[in-house]
């Protein structure tokens, strides 16, 4: 894991840091075929600074869970929407640390490049990380997109400020779409294809839908 900086800073300074940051991005085609792949997620009550983060490990193709790691921690960043990375993924980076298989792939209940600086959760974690990362949202924090046709793997592209930075994607005929964009080591058709193999079912790829059912479980256990 990388150290790229510390997490005790002013909302201006992260603001400052996720430009410089955004720079050393690579999005390009995903290299290899992967083998495990991971969703990142957190839990927390309105208004708390406690969450509870959660990274379960699946592997590829069966989308079978192999592993599942989860802690409760206090986040070191106020809520503010556009620096959610910052009070997220020291939490999830926590996690990681713990994970006896590592994933190829990690998937974040967020944004990657779909955000108002192109540097979302999914972005700071692939730079921490090192490893092919995708921000897969349930709702939309900038941009436009067009008409979306009701079938599934339906896609268009995500437009803000007159830059291409992802796609609205449906992942389940007549079902409202989710937001897709790479983080980091991938690009976004690869991004695409690699949140439509892994439908279990329902409007969220199976990693995440699983995380977030396992930080829920872990933060109303603690109750």
């Amino acid at each position: 894991m990388r150290q790229l900086h510390p997490w005790d800073l002013q909302p201006t300074n992260a603001i400052a840091l996720q430009k410089e940051l955004k720079s050393q991005l690579k999005i390009q085609p995903l290299e290899g075929k992967p083998q495990f792949i991971a969703g990142a997620d957190l839990s927390f009550d309105r208004g708390s600074d406690t969450v509870w983060a959660g990274i379960v490990v699946l592997s590829l193709p069966d989308l079978q869970i192999v592993e599942s790691r989860g802690q409760q921690a206090t986040a070191p960043f106020p809520y503010v929407p556009g620096l959610l990375s910052f009070r997220e993924a020291p939490a999830i980076l926590q996690v990681w640390e713990t994970l006896e298989q590592k994933p190829d792939i990690l998937i974040a209940d967020g944004q990657g490049t779909a955000h108002p600086r192109g540097f979302g959760v999914a972005c700071h974690l692939g730079l921490w990380l090192d490893i092919p990362t995708i921000g897969c949202a349930k709702t939309l924090l900038c941009g436009k997109f067009g008409d979306l046709a009701e079938e599934r793997g339906a896609h268009q592209p995500l437009i803000y400020k007159k830059e291409f930075i992802g796609a609205a994607l449906r992942t389940k005929k007549r079902v409202s779409p989710v937001f897709v964009s790479p983080g980091n080591l991938i690009n976004l058709e690869d991004s695409t294809k690699i949140l439509l193999g892994c439908d279990g079912g329902y409007r969220i790829p199976e990693p995440t839908r699983q995380a977030h059912l396992f930080v829920n479980r872990l933060r109303l256990a603690a109750k």
